[in-house]
């Protein structure tokens, strides 16, 4: 169940933050997403902690930055945005794990 779960919220996390990053998509949105994905998540009775898989980790370690750093930062910090498109690439099955990427489940 929480692999679909992932599956899924991962295509639409995706989805948000590539358009945010293009400028398509208000920061406001995006946090929205993020908080009602955290609100869908808390539905599932499994324990935080450790993820299930490579794809579940790079998940929480993306929505953690996303809601971590300022809209500015996300938006103009080059470091923070190459890092962010390796969790992208690597969702959408086009790249590899990004190294240092630490998610934990809520």
């Amino acid at each position: 169940m929480s692999e679909r779960f992932i599956e899924l919220k991962s295509q639409q996390l995706v989805y948000y933050v590539s358009r945010f990053l293009r400028g398509r998509l208000a920061h406001n949105e995006l946090h929205i997403f993020i908080w009602d994905t955290l609100e869908e998540w808390s539905q599932f009775d499994l324990l935080a902690g450790a993820p299930g898989s490579l794809k579940e980790q790079v998940f929480w370690h993306l929505m953690h930055q996303l809601e971590y750093w300022p809209a500015c930062r996300l938006q103009h910090d080059h470091q923070l945005r190459r890092s962010i498109q390796d969790c992208l690439n690597f969702l959408r099955g086009t790249g590899r794990c990004p190294l240092n990427c630490i998610g934990v489940r809520p």
